[in-house]
């Protein structure tokens, strides 16, 4: 079993419609250090929130999160910031796939009640089976993803994966 099999964290919630702005305000696009960019985390959404994450956590979301501009700085700080996993009702199609692109698991989950749960709650995610509980006892299944998208997210994105197919360290018809 892969560390990605079951993605386990401490979760943070927020609403709805949460922007890259949000995510990672433009102003800090000129920083380029990990640990510079992390400190500025979601901090348009909650300013406090750098402060409070911690590496391993998960942010759990409603609808369209990662709306907004396209820019991949957005899962460039969550992933400074340890981020492990996003859970949504929804995502933006490009943040969405600037994610998966990048290696940071990002899970739909349209039936997600976030009425159910609250922050520091834990949470288990079985990848692979689609599976998530949190520790109040609220449960929910989602899509799993494919066995190529599982490759991306094992490698830590795409770029990692194709460096290693090329080097011959992954099969071919992964």
């Amino acid at each position: 079993m892969s560390s990605l099999d079951v993605v386990r964290g401490r979760i943070f919630i927020f609403g709805d419609n949460i922007d890259t702005d949000q995510i990672y305000p433009g102003r800090y696009l000129e920083l380029t250090e990990p640990g510079d960019i992390a400190t500025h985390v979601m901090e348009g959404a909650d300013a406090s929130f750098p402060s409070k994450v911690k590496v391993g956590d998960i942010i759990v979301a409603g609808k369209n999160f990662g709306c907004g501009s396209s820019r991949e700085h957005a899962v460039i700080t969550l992933q400074a910031a340890g981020i492990k996993a996003v859970v949504a009702k929804s995502f933006a199609r490009i943040f969405y796939r600037n994610a998966i692109n990048r290696g940071l698991c990002v899970i739909e989950v349209q039936g997600l009640d976030l009425s159910k749960i609250q922050d520091g709650l834990t949470v288990n995610i079985d990848v692979r089976n689609g599976k998530i509980s949190f520790s109040n006892g609220y449960e929910l299944s989602f899509v799993p993803f494919s066995e190529h998208i599982l490759d991306i997210l094992a490698a830590g994105g795409v770029i990692p994966l194709y460096k290693a197919k090329m080097k011959g360290e992954v099969a071919e018809g992964v």
